[in-house]
């Protein structure tokens, strides 16, 4: 059984890649761990295959429970361009209950260390985007100082995404990204979420690699918040 309470970034069937996996079938990997909370965040349109509008609309009648298993229904969002431009409207964006923004090619061209890290703040500032995703692609690299004091003026959530260390990541070696990331949260005491990002129950609720990085930067356990569900709701 798992130690950790929730993971928020996963993928289904309808994020048209990698997955057959209903919403179902991730509950049930969720139960089969223990875990508490399970979110559903699938790509948002603009994403090779991604997600209709229509489908994010209709998220708002599904069921909250599953399986035992409590479900936050919400979207990883593609960041259009270097003004955080999102593939979502607001008027879909607010009926969900958190928002992933992220950057992926090709949606959007990489920049420089500026324009990517501009990119990633102006997304922040939209009122529903609640986490930044995979902010350690090594494709787009950032000021990562700027990106954690950003965050935490704008009560946004960084996070620790597992499936960019997994050997076979696509994001490059992100390992210094990551601890640059972790040492910046823990000098300013600003929590990370841990993410599997597992497109399908594969990884649901895995964490090892991220793990791996929180014992090397001996990053605080009372930083990480996927140990606690109040935690989280609280931030």
């Amino acid at each position: 059984m798992s130690s950790f309470e929730f993971d928020l970034h996963t993928h289904t069937i309808a994020s048209g890649h990698a997955s057959t996996a209903t919403i179902t079938d991730m509950a049930k990997a969720a139960q089969n761990l223990g875990l508490q909370l399970l979110g559903i965040s699938d790509h948002g349109p603009a994403t090779m295959h991604g997600a209709k509008p229509s489908y994010f609309r209709s998220l708002a009648y599904a069921p909250k429970e599953r399986l035992g298993v409590k479900i936050l229904y919400g979207a990883e969002v593609n960041i259009l361009d270097n003004t955080g431009s999102l593939d979502l409207d607001n008027a879909i964006l607010k009926g969900l209950d958190f928002v992933i923004a992220s950057l992926h090619k090709p949606v959007k061209k990489p920049g420089s260390i500026a324009e990517n890290t501009h990119a990633y703040i102006e997304a922040m500032k939209n009122p529903y985007v609640k986490i930044i995703g995979h902010c350690d692609d090594t494709k787009f690299p950032v000021d990562y100082l700027a990106l954690v004091q950003a965050a935490m003026e704008h009560h946004v959530l960084l996070e620790l995404n597992d499936s960019s260390l997994r050997p076979n990541g696509y994001r490059g070696d992100t390992r210094f990204n990551d601890l640059m990331l972790l040492n910046l949260c823990k000098h300013f005491k600003y929590p990370i979420l841990l993410s599997s990002d597992s497109h399908g129950p594969k990884y649901v609720g895995n964490f090892d690699h991220a793990m791996e990085m929180v014992r090397l930067a001996e990053f605080p356990k009372e930083l990480i918040l996927n140990y606690s569900i109040e935690r989280l709701t609280n931030i």
